[in-house]
């Protein structure tokens, strides 16, 4: 089979731009997966969806939009005008990088055409450069690409090393289409994928392999698996009602979460972006070795920071801990932290992920020895709940967790199995500016830069952004609202007159570095439009200060 040439992508990527009809996409899809050469599976999907390596790969491009641009100006003849020109069109980097190579070539792609496998083959070597004098060597690395590469081709490129491709072929529709090419349930791909954490070595296995060999993909130690998440209730009665009563509740630490591997003396930690931070929590690495009764395990849990007196302190300062790997002994006495384990999912080679929570439970009671479980219980009735929510909050937390006792772990999935209950305090804010979405909200401004008014000087402060709480009727609805209020553009950034005004609810305020209120929201959610307040009306930046001293009240300095 000749190799397949990397313009056959872009080409898909462009029909696929061209359409919003799911079926439709997920039907190109299965096409080009069954053309492609068994080698060719993997890297083709992860530059599909312009995710180059696996989520858990440690590996990175390492390249910014500025060394991407860097590299454009060499290939195009970009003055300040034409530049300018360009960014007042487009809405993502690729297509900028089509209009420059399209538009003010210095030269014509050179020969031979680009393979796909060559494209993925150069990224991996782009991720394998580092030391001194790799900014320059990843670049020209780069360019060896872009030089043979069509305007429709650099603009997929660029996509990939950017990570944003916005042509609605997101996790799911591949899964879609990898069932269809291979006429396998949708739900096996399904859970392959979950318990696999890459799409690309699903679609191999699938293709390849089959029903059979998907159905052998199960945990494996030292590939983290994404997370289990949970859908926001409103109060206990809610979460009881849809758990039937039979439901856990357990404190919401506001911590970071982890998976923590374990085989013999090695030990390694995961962030719930399955970022390996292992060496940043030496503490709890020690405590796993000697406390974890299992040659081999998988387990859940939470670290928090706390102060002298074990009170919890706020979400930023555990963060402290992720970042550092020098000097790890300071920021220790600094940071002390706290694990609390909350979940299974192996022990001793065996797979828990279909086991219902409640025999999950029993397990990790079983291996978890002198390492602490996060406080929790079966409430009899929603009064017993309300009470131990109140407990929760007194004791610092955020609220609870509610947990179906006969729902699986289903990584990567938010479903009603769990539910996050926690008391959320709204602002009045404004919309300053607002990003073009991609993939379903593509053609809709739908990532809101929120801002509040400093009662002294009348200015408006950002302090955070969110894309979250409205319908696509609304979505619609706002996006030719702040058209029309429109004052300038920067890229995919539409800035506008400081006119809509809308209610936000949020979890927590925290310190900033990069807006310069010093200030920003944590999960903010937009939950109705406030046509009755005018800008002047929104809440103030004096405001957010009081709130964020107040919640200090329960938590540790």
């Amino acid at each position: 089979m000749a190799e397949t040439k990397f313009r056959e992508l872009a080409q898909l990527g462009e029909r696929m731009e061209r359409t919003k009809k799911r079926l439709e996409i997920a039907g190109m899809v299965a096409e080009f997966l069954r053309g492609l050469a068994e080698e060719e599976i993997g890297p083709g999907v992860r530059l599909l969806i312009g995710q180059v390596f696996p989520e858990w790969d440690s590996r990175t491009l390492n390249l910014s939009w500025r060394a991407v641009q860097s590299v454009l100006s060499e290939l195009a003849d970009l003055g300040r005008a034409e530049r300018g020109k360009i960014s007042a069109e487009v809405v993502d980097t690729g297509e900028w990088a089509r209009l420059a190579l399209e538009r003010f070539p210095k030269a014509k792609p050179q020969p031979p055409p680009l393979t796909l496998l060559e494209v993925y083959r150069t990224f991996e070597e782009i991720a394998g450069t580092s030391g001194p004098g790799s900014r320059g060597e990843k670049e020209r690395l780069l360019k060896s690409l872009l030089q043979r590469a069509t305007p429709v081709e650099a603009k997929y490129i660029v996509k990939d090393v950017i990570g944003e491709m916005r042509h609605g072929a997101q996790e799911g529709m591949i899964l879609l289409a990898i069932a269809r090419a291979t006429k396998v349930e949708q739900s096996l791909v399904t859970r392959a994928n979950m318990l696999s954490g890459d799409l690309g070595e699903v679609a191999k296995v699938a293709l390849v392999q089959g029903e059979a060999g998907l159905a052998r993909i199960n945990p494996r130690l030292f590939r983290p698996l994404k997370p289990m998440l949970a859908q926001v209730a409103e109060g206990v009665e809610e979460a009881l009602r849809e758990h039937q009563g039979e439901t856990a509740l357990e404190y919401k630490l506001d911590g970071a979460r982890v998976q923590i591997h374990k085989e013999g003396e090695e030990v390694r930690i995961y962030s719930r972006h399955l970022s390996d931070v292992t060496v940043s929590l030496p503490e709890v690495v020690a405590q796993v070795k000697t406390g974890l009764v299992a040659d081999k395990a998988i387990v859940e849990g939470e670290v928090i920071a706390v102060d002298a007196a074990g009170w919890p302190r706020p979400f930023q300062e555990v963060m402290r801990r992720f970042r550092r790997i020098h000097d790890l002994e300071a920021i220790q006495k600094a940071v002390p932290v706290r694990l609390y384990l909350f979940d299974a999912l192996l022990r001793n080679g065996q797979s828990l992920v279909d086991l219902p929570y409640e025999d999950r439970w029993q397990v990790l009671r079983d291996i978890s020895g002198d390492l602490s479980l996060v406080e929790r219980i079966i409430p009899g009735d929603e009064k017993e709940g309300e009470v131990f929510l109140h407990k929760a909050q007194e004791a610092g937390h955020e609220g609870v967790m509610t947990k179906s006792l006969k729902s699986p772990y289903t990584p990567g999935v938010r479903g009603k199995a769990w539910f996050k209950i926690k008391p959320a305090v709204s602002l009045d804010l404004v919309i300053i500016a607002a990003d073009w979405g991609y993939g379903r909200r593509h053609g809709w401004l739908s990532n809101y830069h929120l801002a509040t008014r400093d009662e002294e000087t009348g200015e408006f402060m950002e302090v955070g952004k969110t894309f979250k709480g409205l319908t696509d009727k609304e979505f619609e609805e706002m996006t030719q609202r702040l058209l029309d209020l429109e004052i300038s553009r920067d890229g995919g950034t539409v800035y506008v007159q400081p006119k809509t005004v809308v209610e936000v609810l949020f979890n927590e305020i925290q310190k900033s570095p990069h807006y310069p209120s010093g200030l920003a929201l944590r999960f903010a959610r937009i939950t109705r439009l406030r046509d009755d307040k005018s800008a002047q009306e929104a809440d103030t930046i004096q405001t957010m200060r009081q709130l964020f001293a107040a919640q200090f009240e329960k938590k540790g300095g």
